[in-house]
């Protein structure tokens, strides 16, 4: 190996910062797929590929050459340009969530619907209900008033025959007193007539 590129990779290797503080979840960019390699740099070997939206570890960066040491699915330990890693998943993985909220929404959405109509239907069942009691007392107080009206009209004739009556006792009781009141008189009249009267001896004319 020449010696500038021994000294290359010396430098390379003292350039690896430290660990990171704790290890970070980061996700593939939303590309088909991405290289990784087995060091911190272009010039290192490709190992193996990874598909857009698997999620990693990162758990150590390099500042000189922007490349980031991860931990696969696998557990395996490769690099990896920090260009390629995303603090979001990708879209890949997010689509699905998405889709599945949005369900989640619809179905909510949907149960709303059924429950307001079905609390519309039963107000509107409470409303037609109480229009009827409502309609019910009109008719039965209707009903009264049309039995008091009939009550009165009863006790208005009753009054009526009564008073006729009252008049009617009191004539007969008039007739009946100038009845005995004129046989009284016919009979102070009539009575001396009737009876004989008895012939008196005169002493004097004896």
């Amino acid at each position: 190996m020449k010696k500038s590129h021994f000294i290359g990779l010396t430098l390379l290797a003292f350039s690896v910062t430290a660990p990171a503080h704790a290890e970070e979840k980061r996700y593939i960019s939303d590309e088909l797929s991405t290289w990784v390699r087995s060091g911190p740099g272009d010039q290192y070997r490709l190992v193996g590929k990874l598909n857009a939206g698997e999620q990693v570890t990162l758990l150590q960066t390099n500042n000189a050459t922007q490349y980031g040491q991860i931990r696969d699915a696998e557990g395996k330990t490769n690099w990896i340009p920090l260009a390629q890693l995303s603090i979001e998943p990708s879209l890949r993985t997010r689509v699905p969530q998405l889709e599945q909220q949005v369900k989640d929404l619809t179905d909510k959405l949907a149960n709303i619907d059924g429950s307001w109509n079905q609390r519309t239907a039963d107000m509107q069942k409470k409303v037609a209900a109480s229009d009827t009691v409502i309609n019910g007392l009109k008719e039965e107080n209707q009903q009264l008033r049309n039995q008091l009206i009939v009550a009165q009209k009863k006790v208005n004739a009753a009054n009526v025959q009564l008073d006729d009556k009252q008049r009617t006792i009191i004539m007969q009781w008039f007739m009946y007193g100038g009845g005995v009141a004129g046989v009284g008189l016919l009979l102070g009249l009539l009575l001396p007539h009737m009876i004989p009267r008895r012939k008196q001896n005169n002493r004097w004319m004896n």
